[in-house]
């Protein structure tokens, strides 16, 4: 899929492009491609003279060749951005190329975006710009803007987190955590803290990239310091990001001692009935000896007499444990 994006009257534009000839209506300062056919990539290049390249969503790309400059001035950068689904949360792999400045098409830069599913932060980027007009007047702000929508969507994750982090603790602070509760709240947990980790390296790559983009001298004054202000954010989210960590280190230590108190009485249970089935154990051993002067041999009460022998030596030790509170 192919989007071109357009400024008029200080607001966004999105046009969707199926041909070449249509392509060549628009002068976009963002172009979009998801999941771009070669037939797409073939466009691109004839019309703005850009070649994308085959590597360009490689996840095995070496760090230190994710951000670089061409000798033509071409801005390369190639930046994760979070997707957090009710299902699975992951990773999204996006190539950018800055041309900032095109002779042939007289353009004072062109942003093209490359990646192979929507992403939630370009939705929310071309729903701002749609809205409130002077948000972007170039390519620079489109690249500055994306970081910038992708703090504050990190941000939205970190409260919902926080709000089902809440949750959690009232289930396990409630005392009355049972084994399929428990299990539960850890695959909650365990949700929640694989999320806390992307969003930590989602804010790392960001970081970085802003970084690159103030590094090669290509903004403003006033562009400058919106990459600042980025910067400021993520900083803020670190601490939020660290308290997560804390929180669900503590529920998971809490919930794994709930499960080990419900284990403890399984293994109590089974102490103190061993303990009080051990003397009638000891009165049945010696009665099965069959000696010579053993009362069950002669007498017609031996057999009762052992019985009721056995009966009183288990219910004494019962007595007693329920008298120290260790049935319950």
């Amino acid at each position: 899929m192919l989007n071109v994006f357009t400024l008029a009257n200080g607001r966004l534009f999105q046009e969707e492009i199926e041909s070449l000839e249509e392509l060549a209506r628009f002068k976009p300062i963002w172009v979009d491609l998801e999941s771009p056919t070669p037939e797409e990539r073939r466009w691109v290049r004839q019309h703005f003279g850009l070649s994308i390249p085959e590597d360009a969503m490689d996840e095995d790309i070496e760090e230190s060749a994710r951000f670089f400059e061409e000798d033509n001035g071409e801005l390369h950068i190639r930046s994760d951005f979070l997707i957090d689904d009710n299902d699975e949360a992951r990773s999204v792999r996006v190539a950018f190329i800055l041309n900032q400045h095109n002779t042939e098409l007289k353009s004072h830069g062109v942003l093209f975006s490359i990646h192979d599913e929507d992403v939630p932060v370009f939705r929310l980027l071309r729903l701002r710009a749609r809205r409130m007009p002077g948000l972007i007047s170039d390519a620079k702000e489109v690249l500055l803007s994306l970081f910038d929508t992708d703090a504050e969507y990190c941000a939205d994750t970190v409260e919902d987190i926080y709000d089902d982090l809440d949750r959690v603790s009232r289930q396990v602070l409630s005392g009355d955590v049972t084994d399929d509760k428990a299990s539960e709240v850890l695959a909650a947990i365990a949700r929640h803290q694989d999320m806390s980790g992307r969003i930590r390296r989602n804010m790392m790559d960001t970081r970085r990239a802003v970084s690159f983009m103030m590094r090669t001298r290509m903004l403003n004054a006033d562009q400058f310091e919106d990459a600042r202000q980025i910067l400021r954010d993520l900083d803020s989210l670190d601490s939020h990001t660290g308290f997560l960590f804390d929180k669900i280190n503590f529920l998971m230590d809490a919930t794994v001692g709930f499960i080990n108190i419900n284990q403890n009485k399984i293994i109590k249970l089974f102490s103190v009935a061993s303990v009080a089935l051990l003397p009638p154990t000891l009165v049945a051993s010696i009665y099965g000896m069959n000696f010579q002067h053993m009362p069950e041999l002669t007498q017609k009460w031996g057999y009762p007499a052992a019985l009721c022998l056995m009966v009183v030596s288990a219910v004494g030790p019962m007595l007693y444990f329920r008298k120290r509170g260790w049935l319950k």
